[in-house]
């Protein structure tokens, strides 16, 4: 019988990915309705802590896209790129990392990519390399962001047993970063060069690439406001967890736990926002961060919740199968999250169904945070937005997807990517936990 529901579950998530975009959250509702009513499956718990986050902190991100402050980030991202032109492969990870970690969500990186694929073909450069990295980063610094569900939850789970949200983040920001400049070093040698390439060639001859040149942006009012703002409530963020953690001590029994204190400072923030910026909260809804957020947030309900429901009616038996393999080898955790995560399109699903699972088969706290970056692997089957965003915008056609899916320009940057995270874990894990 247990065969029989994982193949439910996982039939549920082929389904999902079929669809695409939100459709493995609705997938994911049919799998729980599928095992609950077919199989007297209890049902799991649907994950609202995760929810509510992936909520208010998008929430807060769209008024400040509305107010400007999105676009005077991307200008700032763009001066950058155009005065360093010629490292375009290792800047742009570092700007979409540093942007998915004050925000919280990969989908900043679809404001960027359209510049880095600019600067890339006035350099020369092969634009798969830099868009390829940029992607990866995305994602994978969601693992180290200070208000993404996924660190949240995180954090939620490890801090019982030893391991505050700070320890957490000293160990997810430097080996994922140390990571992400590593693997751009591996990119920056992938593929032909451009004007070797004979789909360029092809696609140049027959007049498919322009050069657009430098954007011509027009700051409203109220965006720099607006992402001061915002930096504001991340760091009242991490400074109030901070204070309520058993390590630091300076709030003792707080009357606002963590995560509701981040839904508190966000919604706060995106009030600010809209009462100093003038913002018309109608467009809010409108708003293309608003409108992934919501979306990721069916996503992880659905996803997570049939994760949840068949580990918790089968705990037991997961537990004398691969409770003894993953003590005698803890690396191979972070393989179970990798291609967990590839079916499941989410960081933060992936997290809520599988981490309390492994720590409960006896997992050490240091080998789940080592290898908790592994839960990006988002990139694998060329179908998540970011990556088809980048490849639509690219005309010179060098970041293609192949006629056997899975030979795509994402793949290799993305595995070196997180085994190096995973490598650097260890070692910082050993070292700080």
């Amino acid at each position: 019988m247990v065969v029989v529901e994982l193949l439910v579950v996982l039939l549920a998530i082929y389904l999902g990915a079929r669809l695409g975009g939100i459709g493995i959250g609705f997938a994911g509702g049919l799998g729980v309705l599928v095992l609950t009513l077919g199989f007297q499956v209890p049902p799991g718990a649907i994950p609202f802590d995760v929810i509510e986050i992936i909520m208010a902190v998008i929430a807060a991100i769209a008024a400040m896209q509305i107010a400007g402050g999105m676009d005077y980030l991307v200008s700032l991202a763009e001066r950058l790129l155009r005065r360093h032109p010629r490292y375009v492969t290792f800047l742009a990870p570092l700007v979409t990392y540093v942007m998915t970690l004050l925000a919280g969500t990969g989908h900043t990186a679809f404001s960027t990519l359209p510049v880095i694929a600019e600067v890339a073909k006035e350099q020369g450069v092969r634009p798969s390399r830099p868009l390829s990295i940029a992607v990866v980063s995305s994602q994978i610094a969601i693992t180290a962001s200070p208000i993404s569900a996924a660190v949240v939850f995180m954090a939620g789970v490890m801090e019982p047993r030893g391991i505050s949200y700070i320890a957490l983040l000293a160990v997810a920001i430097p080996s994922t970063m140390a990571a992400i400049f590593i693997a751009a070093l591996v990119t920056n040698f992938l593929g032909k060069e451009l004007k070797d390439d004979e789909v360029y060639q092809a696609r140049l001859a027959k007049g498919e690439v322009t050069l657009r040149g430098e954007s011509v942006y027009q700051e409203k009012p109220g965006a720099k406001l607006s992402v001061m703002l915002f930096l504001v409530g991340i760091v009242a963020v991490v400074g109030y967890a901070t204070a309520i953690s058993d390590a630091v001590g300076l709030i003792q029994n707080p009357v606002l736990p963590r995560n509701e204190a981040i839904v508190v400072f966000m919604l706060t923030i995106a009030t600010l926002i809209c009462l100093t910026c003038k913002v018309d909260t109608g467009e809010i809804l409108s708003a293309s961060t608003f409108k992934s957020g919501m979306s990721a947030c069916i996503c992880v309900m659905g996803v997570a919740w049939l994760g949840d429901t068949f580990v918790k009616a089968h705990i037991g038996e997961i537990q004398g199968a691969a409770g003894e393999l993953l003590q005698s080898y803890p690396w191979m955790l972070a393989l179970v999250l990798f291609f967990a995560s590839t079916l499941l399109y989410s960081q933060a699903a992936t997290t809520k169904a599988l981490l309390p699972a492994a720590l409960m088969l006896g997992v050490s706290p240091v080998t789940a945070v080592a290898s908790f970056a592994a839960v990006s692997a988002l990139f694998v089957l060329p179908t998540y937005p970011t990556l088809l965003a980048a490849v639509e915008m690219d005309d010179t056609g060098s970041t293609r997807i192949g006629k056997y899916v899975f030979n795509h320009p994402f793949l290799i940057p993305g595995v070196v990517a997180i085994a190096l995270s995973v490598v650097f874990g260890f070692v910082l894990g050993n070292i700080i936990l």
